[in-house]
């Protein structure tokens, strides 16, 4: 009976309940728009981290002092492949490669295409786990041979190759060297930073080295693999141990390389997308409170309407509470109904967002239920005080006003 009369209330003024509403239902989609790109952002970044290899962890040229000079980290490095093959043999290491990168003018019959290219050793494709699509990938002979044989990412293939015919067995001219194609790479896509992972070239470490660069010492990288996801932290501690041993670092002497693992990576994503979500959150309560605020208003303004209605059912026997009871139950009404719209509002603004930012969201259920709950503690928190002030109205008062 009560919400019967609490809904013919609100009918009657069918805009001004609408208007009322709409605090509620932007701050309500707002909430569920912001969980909806929270989780999206989240198995995005999960996503990508995990493209990125199989527990893998990054050893990189740290900071070198010559002669008084200090460089920045990278800017010279002191890894050796002999480093990689000492790595391989701690306990929890399931894989080690070293990495050469370039960029190269790669060149076949008359196409050419400038891209990145990447010496590695056969144990790429593991802590990568990035499958061969067509061929095969270079093997340990290759590598000990620096054979001049490559494997090509998709947006190479596709720009070398524009007639769609198989490069497996072509030539690529890379720096004036030739090198036969054997294989490719299946399709990876963008990184997290946006790079395309499929504009890449891979040839042996040995053949990158002797063959391209000139430089048959050092590599630019060393790429690992843990065994498992939980020995992570600990083979990276072994790491930082043989390295100093080898490189005959004693403290207080700076590292001359640096070891990451993806979790650092991961940490950090989750860090900037923490800050994002809490600003998102933040406008979505601001949201709520200004509806909450609407609601508490257009409330007080119908008990002053209301008041000889009031009056007269305070005459005739209604008790205080029943009118608190009633005003209360159109407040919540608002409230919840503003709710609803709202969560409809926001599953149709998440749809839109994954469709633009192409990230699989999803919304959690219990957020949903959470955003119903949440404005209907709106509706009571703000429509209790009007409720209160028209259930204490004098009934004599009340029929008198004007």
């Amino acid at each position: 009976m009560t919400i019967r009369l609490a809904l013919d209330a609100l009918l009657r003024n069918r805009s001004r309940s609408l208007l009322t509403m709409l605090g509620v239902i932007i701050g309500v989609a707002a909430v569920i728009v912001t969980v909806a790109i929270d989780t999206g952002a989240s198995t995005s970044v999960a996503q990508q981290i995990s493209s990125l290899g199989s527990n893998m962890i990054i050893v990189l040229p740290g900071s070198v002092t010559a002669q008084g000079v200090r460089s920045g980290f990278g800017g010279s490095s002191t890894l050796t492949p002999n480093d990689g093959l000492a790595i391989a043999q701690l306990p929890g290491v399931a894989g080690v490669s070293p990495g050469v990168g370039m960029r190269v003018q790669a060149v076949s019959g008359q196409n050419n295409w400038q891209t990145s290219l990447a010496g590695v050793a056969p144990t790429y494709t593991f802590i990568r786990d990035w499958r061969v699509d067509e061929g095969v990938f270079f093997s340990q002979n290759d590598t000990l041979s620096a054979s001049k044989v490559c494997v090509l990412g998709q947006t190479v293939v596709r720009n070398l190759f524009p007639d769609g015919a198989s490069p497996i067995g072509k030539t690529v001219t890379m720096r004036g060297v030739p090198f036969t194609v054997i294989g490719t790479m299946s399709a990876r896509g963008q990184s997290g930073l946006g790079q395309d992972q499929d504009d890449t070239i891979i040839v042996p470490y040995t053949s990158a080295m002797q063959r391209l660069t000139g430089q048959t010492t050092y590599v630019g990288m060393l790429m690992v693999s843990a065994t498992d996801a939980q020995r992570i932290d600990s083979v990276q501690s072994e790491i930082v141990s043989l390295l100093e041993q080898r490189h005959r670092i004693v403290p207080p002497t700076q590292d001359d390389f640096s070891v990451r693992n993806l979790a650092d990576i991961a940490a950090a994503a989750s860090s900037a997308g923490a800050v994002m979500q809490l600003l998102l959150a933040s406008v979505a309560a601001v949201s709520l409170v200004v509806g909450g605020i609407g609601i508490m208003n257009i409330m007080l303004v119908s008990v002053t309407e209301r008041t000889r209605e009031i009056g007269l059912r305070r005459s005739v026997g209604a008790r205080a509470s029943l009118i608190l009871r009633q005003f209360l139950t159109e407040s919540v009404v608002l409230s919840t109904v503003g709710g609803l719209i709202g969560i409809l509002v926001g599953l149709v603004g998440t749809a839109m967002v994954a469709q633009i930012a192409k990230w699989p969201m999803t919304i959690p259920p219990q957020w949903i239920l959470i955003a119903a709950l949440f404005s209907l503690m709106v509706g009571v928190f703000f429509g209790y005080y009007p409720a209160r002030k028209a259930s204490h109205l004098n009934p004599i008062e009340a029929l008198r006003f004007e």
